[in-house]
């Protein structure tokens, strides 16, 4: 058995190879560099936790509880306050105005957005006063909103029945009927959100690279051809975005629906009552049961993450079947000496 004699340099004296000891200053610099990143990014995911996700688990907790107001928490009693909410006509009710008002705002918001936009977007006069101008609704407070547009669409002395009737027509009954109550209320919603939107579109629109709209001068297209073709395709990301937050603000909506009447009751007949009006009445009305209103705050959470995927899908499909496809050219190759 041979022993190794320990390494030694070119004159002959030993080398040490115990590891040398790192400074504490070191130390402190790696675990700057591996742990700084991390709390960079913590106050984001602290706030979070504190505002989004603890009330988000404590109101599932609430809605396995029959809770009320006044008595606090009571018996765990499971998925019944689902299958009692489930059960309410009121329930079905506030679903449909909730999605029938959603689909009256959200898509002719987003589509009066991107043609306003455009509008912004060219050489016209005046465009840092056109661009303040759309912005100014919504600073409006929502609740003045309501209560503006709410003697605008009045049943007897409204400013849009009285149009009507300067037309020959008969007066529409805003809040009696469900649909005219539903345009009226959108109408609201696209008031206030629609400037917002537009300026998110016109950003989007000026990071276009100017190079898209020469290459599709020099082949003939003309302004409308070129919004098609070029703008819409690379809105593709911008598009995605406001039709999503559309969908949870448009599912959300409870502020001008509530000051549409005096009442804010959401109808006679529950017109148009919405899942968050719903939720009010059952937490803090006549019921004042917190189990019932949690349950029905967990089914809106549900539908609006169902909504946001099925809006992300369809909006991916859409932008992406209309971008523009370059086709490539083929040269036919000759022989030589031909």
């Amino acid at each position: 058995m041979t022993v190794q004699s320990p390494p030694r340099n070119d004159q002959g004296t030993k080398l040490d190879r115990r590891p040398t000891r790192i400074a504490f200053s070191q130390k402190l610099s790696r675990w700057d560099v591996k742990v700084s990143p991390y709390l960079y990014i913590s106050p984001f995911f602290i706030l979070f936790a504190i505002t989004g996700l603890f009330p988000l688990l404590y109101t599932g907790y609430i809605s396995l509880h029959q809770w009320h107001t006044l008595g606090g928490q009571g018996d765990f009693v499971g998925l019944q306050n689902f299958s009692d909410v489930l059960g309410q006509t009121s329930f079905w009710k506030a679903f449909r105005n909730t999605f029938s008002i959603f689909l009256l705002s959200s898509v002719p918001q987003v589509i009066a957005a991107i043609i306003i936009a455009a509008v912004l977007n060219a050489n016209i006069r005046a465009k840092t006063f056109w661009r303040m101008g759309v912005l100014l609704p919504y600073i409006v407070a929502p609740i003045a909103v309501g209560m503006i547009f709410g003697r605008i669409f009045a049943d007897q002395y409204g400013l849009a029945n009285g149009l009507i009737d300067l037309l020959g027509f008969e007066p529409i009954r805003w809040h009696s009927e469900v649909l005219p109550s539903h345009m009226a209320i959108a109408t609201m919603v696209n008031f206030r959100w629609t400037g917002y939107n537009t300026l998110i579109f016109l950003a989007a629109m000026q990071a276009i690279p100017g190079e898209l709209y020469e290459a599709a001068i020099i082949d003939g297209a003309g302004r409308l051809r070129q919004f098609f073709s070029v703008t819409i395709p690379q809105l593709r990301a911008t598009i995605i975005f406001v039709v999503i937050t559309s969908t949870i603000g448009g599912l959300q909506i409870f502020d001008e629906a509530r000051a549409f009447d005096a009442q804010g009751t959401g109808g006679g007949d529950k017109q148009w009552l919405t899942l968050t009006m719903y939720i009010h009445e059952l937490g803090w009305g006549n019921q004042l049961n917190f189990g019932r209103a949690a349950a029905v705050a967990w089914l809106l959470f549900l539908v609006i993450v169902a909504f946001g995927i099925l809006n992300f899908v369809i909006t991916s499909k859409i932008s992406t079947s209309g971008a523009p496809k370059v086709k490539k050219s083929k040269k036919k190759s000759r022989k030589a000496g031909k």
